[in-house]
């Protein structure tokens, strides 16, 4: 079975009708139990041989199981940022007598997504203000991004950060 990115149909998991921690006993009495079974349909024969082929080698059972990880974490990255912002679109704001900064961005819900200089000193990048104009600098250069929950409703962003933003 090929992990597509942006849809993942039927894991070899439910293929087999096991949970994903199952041991090599219970995979193997499961493709003993579906491949005795008269009803079974050629499709269905080719699915449970795959399923058995991938997950019965701890080597191929690995590899899928780190595609299957990446796919649904990508899948559920994709599917709950409804929209990318820069520096740009971010109003910052003073915390006070403390460096630290707030950049704020209106959601729709007319909440705000947030992240403060702190937290992204954490994750490596130094959030820089040069009167009103702000720009991060990142000590490995790459580029990066941080995803930000609403406060109010379950829409995120993507806050994208290059060495270039500014």
């Amino acid at each position: 079975m090929i992990l597509d990115k942006k849809h993942i149909e039927e894991t070899y998991y439910e293929v087999l009708n096991i949970k994903e921690n199952a041991n090599f006993g219970e995979i193997r009495d499961k493709l003993l139990n579906t491949s005795s079974s008269n009803r079974t349909s050629a499709e269905r024969f080719l699915k449970v041989h795959k399923a058995w082929e991938t997950l019965s080698y701890s080597k191929s059972r690995l590899f899928y199981d780190k595609a299957l990880q990446s796919s649904r974490r990508e899948d559920l990255l994709s599917s709950e940022v409804t929209e990318d912002l820069s520096l740009r679109d971010m109003t910052a704001e003073d915390a006070g007598k403390t460096l630290e900064l707030t950049m704020f961005y209106q959601c729709r819900c007319g909440d705000y997504f947030s992240v403060d200089s702190l937290e992204l000193q954490k994750m490596g990048y130094t959030l820089l203000r040069d009167g009103s104009s702000l720009s991060i600098r990142n000590v490995d250069t790459l580029p990066g991004s941080v995803v930000l929950p609403c406060g109010t409703c379950l829409m995120k962003a993507r806050l994208v950060l290059s060495k270039d933003d500014s």
